[in-house]
């Protein structure tokens, strides 16, 4: 028997109909580690020092400049009084509010070669 397998469809970027590409990561890293903070009225001095990062490094994870380790990402939402998967489930949630994800299944046969007519394009919508 055959088994489905998923490839990840480029989707549309700059140029392409106009459509911006996929969110970089550390964009919505900084977006949801600068609004955890201001929700708590913090400063970014304050949750440098107690996460023990020089202020400037933070502010530019916050702005989406620079991509942060785990050991600081871990260490900025300690300061935060957040945990990783806090941060992962906001991440989660930014993504699938405005992600459109295309994929082409392939079926492919018992050796490995796919079948005829035995792929098909689907685009799954996030809720």
């Amino acid at each position: 028997m055959g088994e489905g397998v998923l490839r990840a469809v480029p989707g549309p970027g700059p140029g392409r109909d106009g459509e911006a590409d996929e969110p970089l990561l550390r964009d919505l890293v900084g977006a949801a580690l600068r609004r955890a903070r201001l929700r708590q009225g913090r400063t970014l001095r304050d949750v440098a020092d107690q996460a023990r990062v020089s202020l400037p490094y933070l502010s530019e994870i916050e702005r989406g400049r620079k991509e942060a380790s785990s050991e600081v990402l871990a260490a900025v939402c300690g300061a935060l009084g957040l945990r990783l998967a806090d941060l992962v489930g906001a991440l989660h949630i930014d993504l699938t509010s405005r992600t459109t994800v295309s994929v082409t299944v392939t079926t492919t046969a018992k050796w490995g070669r796919p079948r005829r007519g035995g792929q098909a394009n689907l685009t799954l919508l996030a809720a």
